[in-house]
């Protein structure tokens, strides 16, 4: 089967039950931290509790024993090996909204693993528009949401809480959250995270999640995007424009982004677009229209909101579909009913950050089925804008509101 035909064919289950599964009622597992050389063993057996206030309520050890295959019929060969999380970690976590300059280091506690959850060890954590406007108290979180920054990380799961089946001490995993990010250690739905793709660097798989899940959800599942059509997306060389891009090629759809200038359009069409416009040199429909001789797009993906939706409507052929997923000029539009009804167009739109660990879940089995393989096949690539060290969190930023990026910001932790 052809990956368009299992795009297409997963895009359709996003939204079925997921069974989440059920693990032991402890912090049992077999696989070791990879710190840990066993070397010739038949099974692993790991064995997490919590201990001493000396260390502080987040520390935990980690007891491996080994059952090598030379033992004889008197039992095993033992190895036991502590390793200790400590109960603070530095993070970013702003006291009050404001500027790129609040994003300074402070000492938090570290979290702790709940059922279905995970704790990692930040290697890396990926920098997103709506960190900006959180920073600017302009994104109210969902409750519950840690006041720390951060939507995506890459690194090392350290322990896990009840009710995990799947993940293992020392597993190299990225995943989607719902804040936290900004820190040396997170908690994380194990339903949420994805393995590193093979060969990746962690600054790169920290990139992946929030974008991958973004577009996914709303290109194929909202957009029901096909083979064959044309797709236009606003904001071509952004981190979801980016990954826009490489989900239409691969898909076999033309894609058509608008970026500001001549050398961010040049960026795009080396990612993999068909057509590259200059929103600040030219009218964004004239072109569409240019390019589509008059047709339209099948589909479009908007960022920017407020007016430029009436304008993407234009753009859009009969049975065209909207998808709205942010609104950088605006939550209002104003729109003509009429050529809706009369062109049959569909309007829709979505948010991730709120949606249940359910429906995130089933998006990342869709994507470990259908995308994961295309990155360790080589076939498409994560593109990484800079990287910067966590204490720089604020110059992250700044660029990130210059618009000069072309890809994802990271922060190194």
């Amino acid at each position: 089967m052809s990956f368009p035909e299992q795009a297409v064919g997963r895009g359709a289950e996003l939204c079925r039950p997921v069974a989440l599964g059920a693990g032991p009622g402890n912090l049992g597992f077999e696989r070791c931290d990879p710190v840990v050389e066993l070397g010739n063993r038949q099974f692993v057996e790991v064995f997490t509790r919590q201990f001493g206030k000396a260390v502080g309520a987040a520390a935990w050890r980690i007891v491996f024993v080994e059952h090598a295959k030379d033992v004889d019929r008197r039992g095993p060969r033992v190895n036991i090996r502590d390793m200790t999380i400590p109960s603070t970690m530095t993070a970013i976590d702003p006291a009050a909204p404001g500027g790129p300059e609040v994003l300074q280091p402070v000492t938090r506690p570290v979290p702790q693993p709940g059922p279905g959850e995970v704790l990692v060890k930040v290697a890396a954590a990926g920098v997103n528009r709506p960190d900006v406007l959180q920073r600017m108290g302009l994104y109210p979180m969902p409750p519950g949401t840690p006041s720390i920054p951060g939507l995506e990380i890459a690194g090392t799961i350290v322990a896990v809480g009840a009710d995990v089946s799947r993940w293992r001490i020392g597993d190299a995993v990225c995943a989607l959250v719902a804040g936290g990010g900004y820190a040396e250690y997170c908690t994380a739905p194990a339903g949420q995270c994805l393995a590193v793709p093979a060969g990746m660097a962690p600054v790169d798989a920290a990139g992946l999640p929030e974008t991958w899940f973004t577009v996914w959800s709303n290109v194929m599942d909202r957009g029901h995007a096909r083979p064959g059509e044309t797709l236009l997306v606003h904001g071509g060389t952004s981190g979801i424009g980016v990954t826009a891009i490489q989900l239409g090629k691969a898909l076999g759809m033309t894609v058509i982004v608008t970026a500001g200038n001549a050398d961010k359009c040049a960026a795009a069409l080396r990612l993999g677009a068909a057509h590259a416009i200059d929103y600040n040199a030219s009218d964004f429909v004239a072109e569409v229209a240019a390019i589509t001789e008059k047709r339209g797009v099948d589909l479009v993906l908007d960022m920017v909101g407020g007016d430029y939706v009436p304008r993407n409507l234009q753009c859009l052929t009969d049975d065209g579909r909207h998808v709205s997923i942010a609104f950088q000029r605006g939550p209002r539009a104003d729109l003509d009913l009429v050529a809706v009804m009369r062109r049959r167009l569909t309007l829709t739109g979505s948010m991730l950050r709120p949606r249940p660990v359910a429906f995130k879940t089933a998006i990342a089995e869709t994507l470990e089925g259908v995308i994961w393989p295309e990155f360790e096949a080589g076939r498409i690539a994560p593109v990484t804008d800079m990287v910067f060290p966590l204490a720089q969190a604020a110059d992250a930023h700044r660029r990130m509101e210059a618009g000069t990026h072309v890809g994802k910001i990271i922060l190194a932790v």
